[in-house]
């Protein structure tokens, strides 16, 4: 099992954009056990197979991941209209998405399913209340079935998330926390914003990114240490906070994904933190 300080280190399913048994493969490879995984051919196809499958892996799976088919990254713009639970066209099958995604993770025994949920407005009141009715729904189901619903850092600021987190006051509502995201979305600090939503970070992300020179245009995603989230000063707010959770690898872009997770997790847990001077 591969450690970084007291810490699991694991790979998002969805970065090696291939089947479970190539994943299986991959971390075997690299000496990983631990595991973010997306449901989606346990949502569109069989769910038994899908289950059966994941358990004959004999993975820690760290959570589990839900997405929908709708949504648009070509621009912050397209991703703002069609992220998440927000587009009204779609949200009853958002909803029953979501559901089926929480019975799959409840099935495999996973604590926590992560998801987009789209992006948090207080400035217009009726899409605000909107939204807060949708995820407080999703989290209620969740919390029938034992499982805490994360919702992915990135869209908001900090101090908006946390804003939002309190008013709603669920018990099954944390935060998967993405430190690129936040450069990504040009939203804030991520060592700062750790240290704003420390109550609620249950599961991290492993990703780098570089800012933005344009206002309103993306940022762009960079290797592990090659960015700009300061890895080192990431793990050592993460430790700050006394997080007791796994550190995951995601990597959503480049042509050497495989090779670039494979390198995060030597610089996570061969005595590197790998941050670019």
């Amino acid at each position: 099992m591969k450690i970084c300080g007291n810490w699991p280190v694991g790979v998002c399913s969805w970065s090696l954009q291939s089947g479970l048994d190539a994943v299986a493969r991959f971390m075997k490879d690299v000496g990983l056990e631990h595991i973010h995984l997306d449901c989606e051919s346990g949502i569109v196809g069989d769910g038994q197979a899908f289950v059966e499958s994941v358990r004959e892996k004999e993975w820690k799976i760290t959570s589990s991941m839900v997405k929908f088919p709708q949504e648009d990254y070509s621009t912050l713009d397209a991703i703002k209209r069609t992220g998440g639970i927000v587009p009204d066209e779609c949200w009853e099958s958002s909803r029953d998405r979501v559901v089926r995604a929480i019975e799959l993770t409840a099935e495999l025994g996973v604590p926590f399913l992560s998801t987009h949920a789209g992006f948090i407005d207080q400035s217009k009141p009726e899409y605000a209340r909107k939204f807060h009715e949708r995820v407080r729904i999703l989290a209620n189901v969740a919390a029938q079935k034992g499982i805490t619903l994360l919702m992915e850092t990135g869209q908001e600021s900090a101090d908006e998330l946390k804003m939002f987190l309190e008013e709603l006051d669920h018990p099954a509502l944390g935060i998967n926390f993405d430190p690129a995201n936040m450069i990504l979305y040009n939203k804030d600090d991520p060592i700062d914003a750790v240290l704003t939503l420390a109550p609620w970070i249950k599961h991290v992300h492993i990703k780098d990114a570089v800012r933005t020179v344009t206002p309103g245009e993306w940022g762009a995603e960079v290797p592990w240490g090659e960015g700009e989230v300061g890895a080192s000063g990431f793990l050592d707010v993460l430790r700050e906070i006394g997080f007791d959770g796994a550190l995951v690898v995601e990597r959503e872009s480049g042509d050497a994904r495989a090779e670039d997770i494979k390198n995060a997790v030597v610089k996570l847990t061969g005595g590197q933190q790998g941050e670019k001077e």
